[in-house]
């Protein structure tokens, strides 16, 4: 230990500058500790605002932090009321149709979809800290459902145990997210990569599309499994079984779905076409039968839809074996897919708006929302982006818009819901084949292709797991490929020599620099992760080699010369 003499050449290549540079004193353990834990866990420092501040206040900062609508609410105006009011409107064309159809798809009552979409929005308005996020239930959160929950009870002879197991795996869902926020653990969701991400929901996009023909061949019996083998073989091994009245009910919505969506992209101040598209469907394809009698002709619709606000179901919860494991095991996979698409979406829009949102609380919020949405006939709900984009481009300003949309909701549960007797599955069919198509990002996987060829194999790897096993197995092929790289990223990081460029203190890469001239007796080495035991011996090694190269290249100029 002592101080350290540092030269590096000046300007004139003559001179050498030399600075003294003291050895800073050790730091007590305990402090050490203790940096690192708050860099770790409170990198944002949440207690500052609650400094010198009197009691009084600091009880008012606290509610304010976890109800951010007592901050916000004050200062609401006319002027954001108008806009929340057409944002909440909007979404709730949106969050019907899509409600019911991914209900559908769960394996749960057509009902429900329109439960969640009242009770959860109007608790993540209270304690959300993002404007834009609207909420409600997602396609791939409800295949799992469907598929995770199925291999322990068949939604078809037991509906009402599968029911109340939806709801506890939704309570177990709300308790994980919940707890990763207050415990500051956000960072654990990280591990699901971007590539990761991108290849998983392309993957669950296609299971669930390969699902919908089902309902547009018109099917009576299907297989559970999600694999696209099962799939196929149960769609071609029943042709003599297909219905060419749902197929061309099918075929048509999905034409008029896919079509106001191109022109809403193509015109983005007409956003509101391709959001009212849905319900256009569910309209249409109810007077379509109600006028022609298709059910009688192999046309299946939904049928009755109970009328009323959320039955209260904090009984229903399912905690005895064997139940409570599927349950629990069913709910940290969709609560941490659903907590990952909510932040991410969250985060996306706030950053086209300029400003923050704190990943803790939102996990708090999201998770808060499923708990008291289990405990009122709600399943998993989350922030996805189909709803969030068409709320962010109807202008909304806060998080009131949610409650807009969840009064809509209520009005169609105490009044309109037997409008919807005649809505045939064929059209909801469409609606989730639709909106699933958007989620097959294909040119995110090929500008992975050409950044990272290793990000483009954890995508693919991503996306195969789940289209030929399960989504289950293509989430842990995923996330196992993503942990590998990251350990080999910490063991094997890459090394570079650095060199000083003529006539200038900046160091490069000799490499990419054969300019950059080597400083006579330093080795300057760029390694790209700590340096700690797991990659102390690949280091030194590493060092021998660039030395060793040095030498022999020196020797080289030598002879030369």
């Amino acid at each position: 230990m002592g101080n350290g003499d540092f030269m590096y050449p000046s300007s004139s290549d003559r001179q050498c500058v030399t600075h003294r540079v003291a050895i800073p004193p050790p730091q007590p353990f305990f402090m050490s500790f203790k940096n690192s834990l708050k860099e770790t866990f409170f990198p944002d420092d949440p207690l500052r605002q609650f400094k010198n501040k009197t009691p009084s206040r600091r009880f008012i900062l606290g509610l304010q932090y976890f109800l951010p609508i007592l901050e916000w609410a004050p200062r609401y105006s006319f002027q954001f009321l108008k806009s929340d009011l057409v944002a909440g409107i909007t979404i709730a064309s949106l969050a019907i149709p899509q409600g019911i159809s991914y209900a559908k798809l769960a394996n749960l009552p057509p009902i429900l979809g329109l439960y969640s979409s009242f009770i959860p929005p109007l608790v993540y308005a209270m304690m959300g800290s993002s404007r834009d996020l609207a909420v409600g239930t997602v396609a791939v959160a409800s295949l799992l459902t469907a598929s995770m929950l199925g291999q322990e009870v068949n939604a078809a002879q037991n509906p009402t145990l599968f029911l109340h197991l939806a709801f506890t795996a939704t309570f177990f869902a709300g308790i994980l997210q919940a707890s990763l926020g207050l415990l500051r653990l956000g960072f654990i969701v990280d591990f699901l990569s971007h590539a990761t991400i991108v290849g998983f929901m392309a993957g669950a996009a296609t299971v669930v599309i390969l699902q919908q023909l089902k309902g547009i061949l018109g099917l009576d019996h299907f297989t559970h499994s999600t694999d696209i083998i099962s799939v196929l073989h149960s769609v071609f091994s029943q042709i003599h079984q297909w219905r060419w009245e749902s197929g061309v009910l099918g075929v048509g919505f999905l034409f008029f779905l896919l079509v106001t969506r191109y022109f809403s992209k193509r015109r983005p101040k007409f956003f509101w076409i391709s959001a009212m598209a849905p319900l256009t469907s569910v309209i249409l394809g109810s007077l379509l039968v109600y006028l022609t009698h298709a059910e009688k002709h192999g046309v299946q619709v939904i049928g009755n839809l109970k009328k009323g606000l959320n039955p209260l179901s904090f009984g229903d919860l399912v905690f005895t074996k064997p139940y409570i494991t599927t349950s629990l095991k069913t709910g940290i996979i969709t609560g941490i897919i659903a907590l990952a698409e909510g932040i991410a979406v969250g985060r996306s829009f706030a950053m086209f708006k300029h400003y923050h949102i704190d990943g803790n609380k939102e996990m708090v919020a999201i998770g808060t929302m499923n708990i008291v949405g289990s405990c009122f006939s709600c399943y998993l709900t989350t922030g996805p982006f189909s709803r969030s984009a068409v709320n962010f481009n109807a202008g909304c300003k806060t998080a009131m818009s949610n409650v807009i949309m969840a009064i809509a909701v209520m009005l169609t549960l105490l009044f309109l819901t037997p409008l919807f007797y005649y809505t045939p599955l064929v059209v909801l069919s469409a609606i989730i084949i639709s909106a699933m198509l958007g989620l097959i990002d294909y040119e995110a996987a090929i500008h992975l292709w050409n950044v990272d060829k290793f990000d483009f194999l954890v995508c693919i790897g991503a996306y195969a797991g789940v289209v030929f096993a399960s989504v289950e197995v293509g989430l842990v092929i995923a996330v196992a490929i993503s942990v590998v790289r990251l350990l080999l990223f910490v063991a094997r990081p890459r090394t570079s020599v650095l060199g000083n460029l003529p006539d200038s203190t900046i160091y490069r890469n000799v490499e990419q620099y054969p300019n950059a001239n080597h400083v006579h007796g330093v080795l300057i080495l760029e390694i790209d992760a700590p340096i700690y035991f797991a990659n102390s011996s690949y280091l030194r090694e590493r060092y021998y080699h660039f030395t060793l190269n040095i030498k022999i290249n020196s020797r080289k100029k030598l002879s030369d010369s």
